[in-house]
């Protein structure tokens, strides 16, 4: 293929990682310079109509160390990257018009925000998108997206009978030394983003930096050091320290180790290893991630309506007292309560906590789910669109739960939690 005697714009949003990256191959094997860039928007940055940012500081503080990350592998290939704040179509046409950016190259999106993004991009640039957020590219599903069934189990079965996972993509050769920018904005620090230094609480469940190192690290730990993968079904629904579950989560997030390089290590452990429930475990819960990214591309905006997918006729109440009492772990529940002090105090809480603090707030105070839905957005680490709409709605029973279910929060603390070792860990803190 003859290379354009142009040059490529790498757009990174949730896919900042050199490995398995469709849009960073396509680019080096096209053009003869390559240029990478990240868009901050201005409004994550600013209070949303519920009163808190859409996103807070621990997402911030970690979106800023994959940053870190990407910028010293895109390095290695010889790839300058450029991030920046602001209006995007200002920032694309200052480079189209100073490096004669001719084409870009990024992750396929079909969310709002990501489109009314998309529609900034000036005349005159090629587009070229990928699919690299899935497990089962839609290319390869056994049906239409429109098609996808409104029950999980149905989709799964239907995939794991019909797909294979496709194979990684390596790491593109370096470009040139010449490809080198003579200069590139600074990133940004989280002063510079308005937001005051996070500190790590030593009690965290996620003593983990951002980026595409550190989540090798983790996955050559969890599976190959200490062969944690194992167990991984029985040990999931933990509540307390790093190692009950894999928190693939936060990396996934953003794109910083895609579902398919998890995937292929997970078939490599399985013959070295060995091949269970738990292993198997890991997969269907990728798969689960896949699902809630097809049912938010069947019905698109829907996802962030009141009524849901349902259009199920509730009474929703925004009594900001009840909210605010959620926020701060202020219920009669002391359950949802150290759950949410948690989430306050290290950006994160467990799958079981989450499903338990959003029945709580949806089906026991009744609340507009949709606020939830973002306070959640501003302030997990492992924040995702898809994932995170999908399952407020689950919860809320507007989504894609057939029996429609309510949490028993006080046996799901006997359960779950019954020395009460989580609740005295996190309820020795106040907010407020």
């Amino acid at each position: 293929m003859q290379k354009a005697k142009t040059t490529g714009l790498v757009w990174f949003r949730n896919d900042l990682r050199v490995r398995d990256q469709h849009s960073l191959s396509q680019a080096v094997e096209a053009h003869d310079r390559v240029i990478a860039v990240y868009h901050l928007p201005e409004h994550w940055l600013q209070p949303t109509q519920w009163g808190f940012k859409k996103m807070e500081a621990f997402r911030a503080a970690f979106l800023l160390q994959t940053l870190t990350q990407l910028q010293k592998d895109l390095a290695k290939l010889n790839i300058s990257l450029w991030v920046k704040v602001g209006r995007l179509g200002a920032l694309l046409k200052e480079l189209q018009e100073t490096y004669n950016v001719t084409a870009i190259y990024g992750q396929k999106e079909w969310t709002q925000e990501e489109l009314d993004d998309n529609a900034s991009i000036p005349k005159g640039i090629a587009k070229h998108w990928y699919y690299d957020q899935f497990l089962f590219h839609p290319d390869d599903i056994p049906m239409q997206v429109e098609d996808v069934p409104e029950v999980f189990t149905v989709f799964r079965k239907k995939c794991e009978k019909h797909i294979s996972v496709r194979l990684l993509l390596p790491i593109p050769a370096p470009m040139p030394e010449e490809n080198v920018l003579a200069s590139v904005p600074e990133l940004p620090t989280l002063s510079s983003l308005g937001y005051e230094m996070v500190t790590e609480d030593k009690r965290t469940a996620i003593p983990f930096k951002g980026g595409e190192e550190a989540a090798w690290e983790r996955l050559e730990k969890y599976f190959w050091n200490t062969n944690q993968l194992s167990y991984y079904k029985k040990t999931r629904n933990g509540l307390l320290g790093k190692k009950y579950s894999s928190k693939f989560s936060i990396w996934l997030a953003f794109g910083s180790i895609s579902p398919v390089s998890i995937y292929h290590e997970v078939k490599k452990y399985e013959k070295e290893v060995t091949k269970n429930d738990s292993t198997y475990w890991l997969i269907f819960e990728l798969i689960w991630r896949d699902y809630f990214k097809y049912i938010s591309k069947k019905h698109g905006t829907a996802i962030f309506k009141l009524g849901g997918l349902l259009q199920n006729d509730y009474v929703w109440k925004t009594n900001q007292t009840f909210v605010q009492q959620w926020i701060d772990g202020r219920t009669p529940e002391p359950f949802i309560n150290a759950n949410m002090r948690e989430l306050a105090l290290t950006g994160f809480m467990s799958n079981r906590g989450r499903q338990n603090v959003a029945s709580y707030f949806a089906k026991e105070w009744h609340l507009d789910w949709r606020i939830g839905a973002a306070y959640f957005e501003a302030m997990l680490i492992d924040y995702d669109v898809h994932s995170n709409y999908g399952n407020w709605m689950y919860n809320a029973g507007v989504g894609n739960d057939p029996r429609d279910r309510k949490f028993d929060i006080a046996w799901q603390a006997e359960r779950y939690d019954p020395n009460d070792k989580y609740q005295k860990t996190w309820l020795q803190t106040t907010l407020f």
